[in-house]
């Protein structure tokens, strides 16, 4: 023990040093000696919140224009209603009696919905990103379902749903090619014994 300010003891360390926590502000004066920061359990809700959200914006492009936000809008719109299109041809069918261009005439409804919801909220959408070298996974993936509508009249979706479903998860999604394979085709086996064996839609098929 060594005797402190106006009397006081406090405890020492072996090796002579106060030891930690000793007298009042120790912890604060040690933090501010080595530069670091509070542990969290120091920190409060919203001090949290701003540090994590710090951490999310780290590397993330900038921002999108309103611009920018109304072009993307219109091209979700008009993927929306070339795919109304192409479900028409294949024949819509009934609720009943459903055909081969039903499920895809619903996708391309819900598609329509959510490019004019994003065309209305343009001007205040502020967490869009900017183009970047990123984007161009979402155009490759844009490409390959315009591909997949296209051969399916043809080939039937066996083959094709395989190719993109492993296309998705190993070149875009970054998977390993035993998962990608596994579940590219556990995917369409599920499909096609739900939707054409039980259900009988009439869905191209090879099978």
């Amino acid at each position: 023990m060594t005797p402190g300010h106006g009397g006081a003891s406090a405890p020492v360390s072996p090796g002579g040093h106060p030891a930690a926590g000793a007298g009042p502000g120790s912890g604060e004066l040690f933090r501010d000696t080595v530069g670091q920061e509070p542990p969290v359990e120091e920190l409060s809700l919203g001090e949290a919140i701003h540090q994590v959200e710090e951490v999310e914006h780290e590397g993330r492009p900038p921002a999108a224009g309103t611009l920018s936000s109304v072009l993307t809008a219109a091209a979700v719109v008009a993927l929306g209603v070339a795919t109304l299109v192409g479900s028409a041809r294949l024949g819509l069918g009934s609720a009943r009696g459903p055909e081969s261009g039903t499920w895809p005439l619903l996708v391309s409804a819900v598609l329509v919905v959510l490019g004019l919801g994003l065309l209305a909220t343009a001007k205040k959408t502020t967490d869009a990103e900017r183009f970047s070298p990123a984007s161009w996974l979402v155009a490759a993936g844009l490409a390959t379902m315009v591909v997949f509508v296209a051969v399916i009249q043809t080939i039937g979706f066996e083959i094709p749903a395989t190719l993109l479903a492993f296309v998705w998860l190993r070149f875009l999604g970054r998977e390993g090619w035993r998962t990608s394979i596994v579940t590219s085709l556990a995917v369409v086996v599920a499909f096609y014994l739900v939707f054409v064996a039980a259900l009988s839609v009439p869905i191209p098929h090879l099978f």
